[in-house]
């Protein structure tokens, strides 16, 4: 398990690839069947994040617990929110907050990411 916990390469890229599909499957027409396979592409993607988030978090924490949980936490919710713009979109219901707490959550995310000592260091 030593691709996953060595560096965040794996995380990375599981979480670049959704955040793709999840906006290709935002803009695309509700109730289409190509809708329908990148939301299932979508969610196979999220059980690939919170498995390589999770490697990361089981295996670094003792860096700096607290930061690493909250992280995890946040990259839960981010993960909530993804799905819940595209469920409520689908069923027609107003995205507008959803949409909201999703760039909220994705930035606070990627903050405390970058902030990680496995992170990179752009704040420097």
């Amino acid at each position: 398990m030593g691709f996953l916990t060595d560096t965040t390469h794996m995380h990375i890229f599981t979480w670049v690839v959704a955040i793709v599909v999840f906006l290709v499957s935002a803009s695309m027409a509700k109730g289409t069947k190509g809708k329908k396979i990148t939301h299932m592409i979508l969610r196979l993607f999220y059980i690939l994040i919170i498995i390589s988030g999770a490697a990361l978090f089981f295996v670094h924490m003792s860096l700096d617990s607290m930061l690493y949980g909250i992280k995890f936490v946040l990259g839960l919710l981010t993960i909530g929110f993804m799905e819940m713009v595209l469920v409520r979109g689908n069923k027609g219901k107003n995205t507008g907050f959803m949409w909201i707490l999703f760039v909220v959550f994705l930035l606070a995310t990627l903050f405390v990411g970058f902030k990680l000592p496995l992170g990179f260091n752009f704040f420097a």
